[in-house]
């Protein structure tokens, strides 16, 4: 396992659009300024990176994940800057290592970036793709962007967009910048994770994590199979930090229901209950929401379960206030990390 002290930790947020303290809607505007202040605190607290994820939906307010990532990196001094996920199927491999070689530049070497399918799928007909090429589309796309990475002269072809010939692709970094994976549970993607030598990031929304074991397994051997070097692991799951348990539950779950059935209603689940939330924040549960003591010790034994390299948690699950996401992240970076490391390095 990762040593304590080498283990990082990480905040994720899909710019949920928020309420203020009345609990009227703020617009999705204000919504990006407040994540940049957000971002602000994370550094301030010792946290080692902050990711935000790209969305084209009326909920969420970031679309140009780079844009609120370079806003963010002129107020920041040493927080890793990354995207929780870049759909790269419905954009273009060559801007988008573009993009992030340019945030790499003005955050002085500080950008990251996860690659994804992404969950949601209101990109592709708004940018013209076909969902019928939905595997194709990625498949190609993440080949081309390893490539890329190189920051040599690229020569590719495939179906999905225009050849390169010789192609050179500007600016060039410095010193590269680190390139995860998303997965969400497919053997397919680890493998493909692995074979192109990007790290793997688990989106672990439901479950236990320990169930996720078989692919971090799975990742480790394609690594030595496609004669890779070692890439990190890291975990993606959604919670939420106050005071006490109770505090931090009946914080989360009303924003959280609205969230859960509002997508529901659109992919046919079942009504989001109290019963269940309860479950998903227990042990076996993938919801790390409680006291800094209960959320480090849950954190933890996923750590130790999956042997990670990084833990993410997707701090902003609805429409809830800016200050109760502030607190949050305050007391994740200066009471729950800590308290992990202290309980991996005692072995409690």
């Amino acid at each position: 396992m990762t040593s304590p002290e080498k283990l990082q930790f990480g905040l994720d947020t899909f710019g949920d659009v928020t309420v203020d303290a009345t609990g009227h809607p703020v617009s999705q505007a204000q919504t990006i300024r407040d994540v940049v202040a957000q971002a602000e605190l994370a550094d301030e607290v010792g946290l080692d990176a902050f990711s935000v994820g790209e969305h084209h939906r009326k909920d969420f307010s970031i679309s140009s994940p780079d844009i609120v990532l370079a806003a963010a990196a002129s107020r920041t001094e040493r927080l890793r800057l990354g995207t929780a996920v870049t759909v790269l199927s419905s954009d273009d491999p060559v801007r988008v290592y573009e993009r992030f070689a340019t945030l790499d530049a003005v955050s002085n070497g500080r950008a990251e970036i996860t690659l994804g399918r992404g969950s949601f799928i209101e990109s592709f007909p708004l940018f013209g793709f076909d969902l019928s090429d939905y595997e194709v589309l990625f498949e190609e796309k993440l080949e081309l962007f390893r490539m890329l990475t190189e920051e040599k002269p690229v020569t590719w072809s495939g179906a999905t967009r225009a050849a390169l010939e010789n192609a050179n692709v500007y600016p060039k970094t410095e010193n590269g910048f680190p390139v995860w994976v998303g997965v969400g549970g497919s053997p397919e993607s680890v493998v493909r994770a692995a074979r192109h030598g990007f790290g793997l990031m688990l989106a672990i929304i439901g479950g236990s994590a320990a169930r996720f074991r078989p692919f971090v397994d799975l990742f480790h051997r394609s690594l030595e199979t496609f004669e890779q070097p070692a890439r990190p692991v890291g975990v993606h799951s959604q919670g939420h930090i106050a005071e006490t348990d109770q505090q931090a539950w009946d914080e989360l779950y009303p924003a959280m229901e609205v969230s859960r059935n509002t997508i529901g209603a659109e992919r046919g689940w079942p009504p989001f209950s109290r019963m269940q939330f309860q479950q998903d924040v227990g042990p076996d549960g993938a919801t790390y929401a409680g006291s800094p003591e209960t959320v480090a010790r849950k954190i933890a034994a996923t750590i130790v379960a999956l042997d990670l390299d990084r833990f993410d948690l997707k701090y902003a699950n609805g429409a809830m206030p800016h200050e109760q996401l502030m607190r949050s992240i305050e007391l994740f970076g200066t009471r729950v990390v800590p308290r992990v490391r202290e309980l991996l390095a005692t072995g409690s």
